[in-house]
Formats: structure tokens, sequence, C-alpha cells
């Protein structure tokens, strides 16, 4: 068996996590790197992503994955700006009669898909709209071990997220 078989997977949202929204405008730091110079006219939320968040996921001890309605976009516009590679891009099934099921019980439309996905590997998942029913229903439908960490999207991507993830994929 090889590491990355062994490695959990990271699922990653983008909105929330890594482009923070929500609070006043002005509370927003934005950074301009080397890819998107300030004359592009491109989506302007994109300079609110903090550069470092590249190397501080490629520290992480597990498989990066885009879990994120950006779809591949996210390896176009963002993983260049942050300094990672082209990364797997979970593609979101077409609504199922599960799904809305699920959707009515108050669980995320994501969470039956990353749980396929993953399919008994161990994951971490960050997003911003995770709540105790996804909890709750990744525990009852997933076999192996799971962190379904919640961040704030006003804040974004923390020291405490990243030493929170840290611990827990060290422990997979």
């Amino acid at each position: 068996m090889t590491d990355s078989i062994r490695r959990p997977l990271l699922f990653l949202d983008v909105d929330g996590p890594l482009i923070p929204f929500g609070a006043a405008l002005w509370q927003y730091p934005t950074y301009r790197t080397d890819e998107e110079p300030e004359s592009s006219g491109s989506n302007p939320l994109l300079g609110r992503i903090n550069p470092a968040h590249g190397p501080r996921l490629a520290a992480l001890p597990c498989d990066l994955i885009w879990a994120t309605t950006w779809l591949d976009d996210a390896n176009e516009c963002i993983a260049p700006r942050i300094g990672l590679p082209r990364l797997p891009v979970v593609t979101w099934p077409e609504p199922s009669d599960a799904d809305e099921q699920d959707a009515r019980n108050g669980v995320h439309w994501k969470t039956r898909a990353l749980v396929d996905w993953a399919a008994g590997r161990a994951f971490a998942w960050v997003d911003d709209e995770i709540t105790d029913t996804d909890r709750a229903w990744v525990s009852a439908h997933h076999r192996g071990a799971a962190l379904l960490h919640r961040v704030d999207p006003s804040q974004g991507l923390g020291d405490a997220d990243y030493v929170a993830l840290d611990e827990w994929l060290r422990t997979c």
C-alpha cells in the first residue's frame, strides 16, 4: 500500500475558507500575485485569497481535493495564486431522490457526494456550511474516520484551523 492510499483526503471549499466574505468590505486585506496583475479585470474577490494558504495547505499530511462549485476553475484561478499544483476536483452529481431527502433532513447537498468520493478512506472536509446534521450523517454512513471542519466565512482559514487540521490528519 502506498503512502497516497493511506493518506487522508482533505476536501476543500473555496468561498468562505479561502475567500472570506460576510464582514464589512474594508475588513478584508487584499493580496496581489504575479499571476493576477492589478489591471487583469478578473474576479475582484480573488484578491482576498492569502497566498500563504498554498504552502500551509501543501504542508498538511493529506491529499488535497477541491470540493467547491468553482469546479476546475479552482485549478485555473486559485491554485496558481497560492502555489498549488492542479488538484483533483469533486464533480457534483445530478441531484437524486436521496439528495432531496437529505436536504429535507438538513443535510448539506455536498455531504453524500463527499462520503461517496472518499469510499471509506479517512477525510477532512473544510467548508463554511457544515452543521451537526452533516456530522451525524457522515458518522452514520462513512466507515472511515472523518473530520467535518467548519470555517467562519467572515474570517476564512486561520491559524487555529490549520492547527486543528494538522493534528487530526496526523492521527489518521
